[in-house]
């Protein structure tokens, strides 16, 4: 099983990204599937959730600015980022949660002025 992010980069403070996961390997329409992001210097931080019946959750830090979506004809997992934040800046990563565990790499997002 793979999982590959794109989509990362240096934006502006309320500037807009949108992350992408390629998966493979694995039947992706029926796992439920995560992101996740990393501050240098901090704790892994959960960032948003998807299940495979497409109901979402977000972190309060994220809720009403990123959306999460799936496109299961394309076995790719989505995370739409609007006015972001200088505190947005880290390493994203997804992974799927349930049935199996699979990490991505990472992509870097970095708000910055």
């Amino acid at each position: 099983a793979r999982l590959v992010e794109s989509g990362g980069g240096l934006v502006q403070p309320g500037g807009s990204l949108t992350l992408s996961c390629k998966a493979s390997g694995f039947t992706f329409r029926n796992f439920f599937m995560s992101w996740s992001r990393q501050a240098p210097g901090k704790e892994r931080e959960w960032v948003a959730d998807i299940s495979d019946l497409f109901s979402t959750n977000y972190a309060d830090t994220v809720k009403g600015r990123f959306t999460i979506s799936r496109d299961n004809t394309k076995n790719t997992l989505y995370l739409q980022m609007n006015n972001l934040k200088p505190e947005d800046t880290g390493v994203y990563v997804c992974s799927s949660v349930a049935p199996f565990s699979y990490w991505g790499q990472g992509t870097p997002v970095t708000v910055s002025s």
